[in-house]
């Protein structure tokens, strides 16, 4: 399902959902058509850029681009792979892109920082796919006391790693904290320069290679945690809010792809993963795509944290109580459901018919 970025008690809870993902996968040396472009080409006024980066919630993407689904649902999008998460944000940030998959925290955070973004789609939730991963010998939370811990420095699997420290009564400084980009983190646990990492799928994978390592903990023991989702900029979706509408109904017609060619759907996104299909269909049960009816519920206010509003919310005064915002960011128009709704009619004139 890209860095998401840096703790009070009872928010704790909220860490997780406010970063996911950040990184390079390490097959990414597989390249999409369009990745050797540069980020800033010029492209037609009617054309979507659309950002997305190493997470199983996001390789839907490429099943689109694969098979067509874009150009079924006019959708003139120019999908554009990152190997780093973080740079995919700060692409978007910048104008470079006109959309981006990453985390509902990552977007509140941006929001802090003056960036003018709107979220019309929820990709999924992590229930399992970012853990902490340890050697040989480490059973316990407690037993990280004084090992060396790699993360990517302000990725939501820095703050899962965080979240459990503090679960468990420890703090950031009774770890020696390696700050690595995901990938290497990986690499690096299974050199065995580090006893533990903290990262996402796919690169759990390559961290679980390691002789006799284990999860310790994931998103799972925090359930609803890391969400994921379609942030588009506000100017490009207020001057083409057709392309907006086409990108939304693209994905979910993808996951009705994915649902009945589950075979050809699981080879493209493995091979994007750089992971066998046998090992991407672990990744299933760690990443729960959101249905159509899920994502009109999403929206809608509510007082837990399956409503995006109350998230978003908690999220803004978490920044502010761990110094990341100095003041509380405006999330009153961050998001937009007309784009879910707007698909959601269709399907219901289309079977009335």
């Amino acid at each position: 399902m890209k860095a998401r970025t840096i703790v009070t008690s009872c928010l704790l809870f909220l860490m997780a959902v406010f970063l996911a993902v950040g990184c390079t996968n390490p097959a990414t040396y597989i390249r999409t058509t369009t990745e050797t472009e540069a980020v800033a080409a010029t492209t037609t006024a009617n054309t979507i850029r659309l950002g997305f980066s190493a997470w199983p919630g996001w390789f839907p993407w490429e099943v689109a681009q694969q098979q067509g689904i874009f150009k079924t649902k006019s959708a003139n999008a120019d999908l554009k792979w990152f190997d780093g998460y973080l740079e995919s944000i700060s692409t978007l940030t910048a104008g470079q892109i006109d959309a981006n998959s990453q985390t509902l925290g990552d977007t509140v955070n941006s929001i802090a920082g003056g960036a003018d973004q709107v979220i019309v789609l929820v990709n999924d939730n992590s229930t399992g796919n970012d853990k902490v991963i340890v050697r040989e010998g480490i059973n316990t939370v407690a037993d990280l006391k004084g090992k060396r811990v790699a993360a990517e420095e302000g990725t939501v699997d820095h703050f899962l790693l965080l979240l459990g420290l503090r679960k468990a009564g420890l703090s950031p400084q009774d770890i020696q904290f390696v700050p690595l980009e995901t990938g290497k983190a990986a690499a690096a646990f299974v050199g065995g320069q580090v006893d533990a990492c903290a990262v996402f799928a796919p690169f759990t994978t390559q961290a679980l290679k390691r002789s006799n390592s284990k999860e310790l903990f994931s998103s799972k023991d925090f359930p609803g945690a890391i969400s994921d989702h379609l942030v588009v900029n506000r100017k490009f979706l207020y001057e083409h809010p057709d392309q907006v509408q086409a990108l939304v109904d693209t994905w979910f017609s993808t996951l009705d792809y994915i649902k009945n060619n589950q075979a050809k759907a699981y080879e493209i996104m493995a091979k994007r993963a750089g992971v066998s299909i046998d090992e991407y269909k672990e990744y299933a049960d760690g990443t729960r795509l959101f249905t159509l009816e899920e994502n009109l519920k999403a929206f809608q206010p509510g007082n837990d944290m399956t409503s995006l509003l109350y998230a978003a919310d908690e999220m803004s005064k978490f920044l502010m109580d761990v110094g990341l915002a100095k003041n509380k960011p405006n999330t009153m128009l961050l998001f937009d459901d007309r784009f879910v709704k707007a698909h959601a009619q269709n399907q219901k004139v289309a079977k009335a018919a």
